[in-house]
C-alpha cells in the first residue's frame, strides 16, 4: 500500500506543481496588467519592477492555491480513471477511499501551511507593497514624470521634453498646467528653460525648483461684459520654487480591492486586538450621542416624582393658547429649527456609525478569510477528485473546463458574499463562509457518488443527450449538408 500511496502522491505533485506555476504566472500578468500605468514609461530600474512584483506576489495565493488543488485533483484522478487504474485497484480490493486516503494527509498539511501563509506572509507583502508605492516616487522622484507627455502629479500637469542628470531629476523645457481650484479650465499656465526636481526620503515633499521661465495667468473679471476680453497676467521669473505633496502620487483606484484598508495588514491576532478596540470605540459613541440627543430633547433617564401638597392648577389642552400670536410664533420657529438640527445631527451620526460599523465587518471579513483559504483546499479537493474519477478524463480539456466552471462559481459567491457582509446586509462569518457552506453538499454527493461506484460511473448520460440535441438541430437547420 505504501508503494501505491507514493505513486499516487507523486503523480498528483508534478501535476499541481505544473499547475501551480501556470496558472501563477498567469496572474502576475495579470497584475502587472492592473498596475501598468504605475510601471511603464517611468523609468524604472529593474530592481524596482522586481520588488513591485515580489511584493504583490503573495496576495496573488489566496485565488491560484484552491484552483490548483481543484484542476490537479481533477486531472490526476481523471487520468487514473481513463487509463483503467482504478478498475486495477477495484480487482484487487482497494476502493476510491483508500485511494484518497495519502492525499487527504498531503491537503491537511497544505491547508495548515496555506493558513500559516495568509495569516503571516501575506500581511507583512501587504504592508510592505503599500508603503513600496507610497515611497517609490521618493525613492526616485523623476519617475513620476516621463518625457514628452503631460503628466498628472498632484495639483499640476507637468511636461518636459528631457530629463538627465543621475537620477534623471534634471529637466529641461519645463511645461506646467496649475489645475483651478474648483471646476473650470486651467486658469495658470508655466514655462520655464529648465527646472531639478529635489526630494527627501524622510519628506513627503517633493519640490520642483524651475529657472528662467514665465507664467500665464487668466483673469476673470467682475462683470460679464468684460469677459469676451480675455484678460490675462504675465509674469517673469529667474528661480521658482514649486512643492508638490507626493502623497497624490500612487494614489489607490477606489474600485481596487480597498488597498488604503489596513485589515489586510494584520494576522489574526491584530486583528482580534483592533476589532475590540473598533468595538468599544462604537459602543461608547452610541452611548455618548445618545445620552446628549436625549438631553437636547429634555429627555432624562429617571425623573423622581416630587411630592407637593400644593394644588397645581391644570394646563389646558392647547398649550399655545397661554401665548400671544408673536409668542407663538417664536415658539413654533424655535421649534422647527430644534427638530431640523435634531435630525440633522441623527442622520450625520447615522452615517458615521455605518461607516465605522462597515470598518468593523471589514476587519471579521479579513479574520474569516485566513481561514477560508484553508478549509478551501480541503474543499477544491473533495470536489476535483471524485469529479475526475467520474469523468474519467484527464489532460487539459474536460477537465479545465469543469475546474474553470467549479472556481468561478466559488469565487463569485464568496467576492459576492464579503461585499454584502461588509455593507451589512449579512453578518461577516456567513459572508465570509457562504461560497464553501454552497459548494460543500456538491463535495459530499461526488465523494458519496465516486466511493460507491469506485469512480467509474459513466458519463455519457449526461454528454449523449446533449449530442442528440445537436444532431437534431443540425438535421433541422442543414438538411442539405445531412443528406451528403
Amino acid at each position: 500500500m505504501k508503494i501505491l500511496d507514493k505513486y499516487l502522491l507523486k503523480t498528483f505533485l508534478i501535476t499541481f506543481t505544473t499547475v501551480f506555476v501556470i496558472l501563477f504566472f498567469i496572474f502576475i500578468l495579470q497584475t502587472v496588467w492592473l498596475f501598468i500605468s504605475e510601471l511603464a514609461g517611468k523609468d524604472l530600474d529593474l530592481l524596482l519592477v522586481v520588488k513591485f512584483l515580489l511584493f504583490s506576489m503573495p496576495r496573488i495565493i489566496p485565488l491560484v492555491l484552491p484552483l490548483s488543488v481543484l484542476l490537479a485533483s481533477i486531472m490526476t484522478f481523471g487520468n487514473l480513471a481513463e487509463n483503467y487504474e482504478f478498475a486495477a485497484m477495484k480487482s484487487s480490493g482497494i476502493s476510491l477511499q483508500r485511494a484518497m486516503r495519502g492525499l487527504i494527509v498531503f491537503i491537511f498539511v497544505l491547508s495548515i501551511v496555506a493558513f500559516w501563509f495568509a495569516n503571516n506572509v501575506i500581511p507583512y507583502a501587504e504592508y510592505k507593497f503599500m508603503n513600496f508605492r507610497k515611497n517609490i516616487a521618493q525613492v526616485k522622484p523623476a519617475m513620476a514624470i516621463a518625457e514628452g507627455q503631460f503628466n498628472d502629479v498632484g495639483f499640476y500637469n507637468i511636461k518636459v521634453n528631457k530629463k538627465s542628470g543621475e537620477n534623471g531629476n534634471v529637466l529641461t523645457g519645463v511645461t506646467i498646467h496649475e489645475k483651478p481650484s474648483g471646476s473650470g479650465e486651467n486658469k495658470t499656465v508655466i514655462k520655464a528653460k529648465s527646472g531639478e526636481l529635489m526630494s527627501n526620503e524622510k519628506s513627503s515633499i517633493l519640490k520642483l525648483v524651475l529657472n528662467d521661465g514665465y507664467y500665464y495667468q487668466d483673469v476673470t473679471p467682475k462683470k460679464y461684459e468684460d469677459r469676451a476680453k480675455l484678460p490675462f497676467i504675465k509674469g517673469a521669473f529667474k528661480k521658482q520654487i514649486i512643492n508638490i505633496d507626493l502623497s497624490e502620487l500612487n494614489k489607490v483606484d477606489e474600485n481596487q480591492e480597498n488597498m488604503e484598508s489596513t485589515n489586510t495588514m494584520l494576522n489574526v491576532n491584530e486583528l482580534r486586538y483592533t476589532l475590540d478596540s473598533l468595538s468599544k470605540n462604537l459602543d461608547n459613541e452610541i452611548i455618548s450621542f445618545s445620552e446628549n440627543i436625549n438631553q437636547r430633547v429634555g429627555i432624562r433617564k429617571s425623573i423622581s416624582p416630587i411630592k407637593s401638597d400644593i394644588k397645581k392648577k391644570p394646563l389646558p389642552d392647547n398649550l399655545l393658547s397661554l401665548y400671544d400670536n408673536k409668542q407663538k410664533s417664536d415658539i413654533l420657529r424655535m421649534a422647527t429649527s430644534n427638530v431640523t438640527s435634531n435630525i440633522y445631527s441623527i442622520e450625520t451620526t447615522q452615517k458615521d456609525l455605518r461607516d465605522k460599523e462597515r470598518e468593523i465587518n471589514k476587519h471579521l471579513t479579513a479574520l474569516y478569510e485566513k481561514f477560508v483559504i484553508a478549509f478551501a483546499c480541503f474543499l477544491m479537493f473533495f470536489i476535483g477528485a471524485p469529479l475526475g474519477a467520474i469523468i474519467r478524463k484527464g489532460g487539459l480539456g474536460l477537465p479545465i473546463v469543469f475546474a474553470v466552471l467549479i472556481f468561478i462559481t466559488f469565487h463569485f459567491i464568496n467576492t459576492f458574499g464579503k461585499r454584502v457582509a461588509q455593507e451589512g446586509g449579512m453578518t461577516p462569518f456567513m459572508g465570509s463562509w457562504m461560497s464553501s457552506f454552497v459548494l460543500s453538499p456538491l463535495a459530499i454527493l461526488l465523494t458519496y457518488r465516486a466511493t460507491n461506484d469506485n469512480g467509474l460511473i459513466n458519463f455519457d448520460a449526461i454528454t449523449t443527450p446533449i449530442s442528440q440535441l445537436f444532431q437534431k438541430i443540425s438535421k433541422r437547420f442543414f438538411p442539405a449538408q445531412n443528406q451528403k
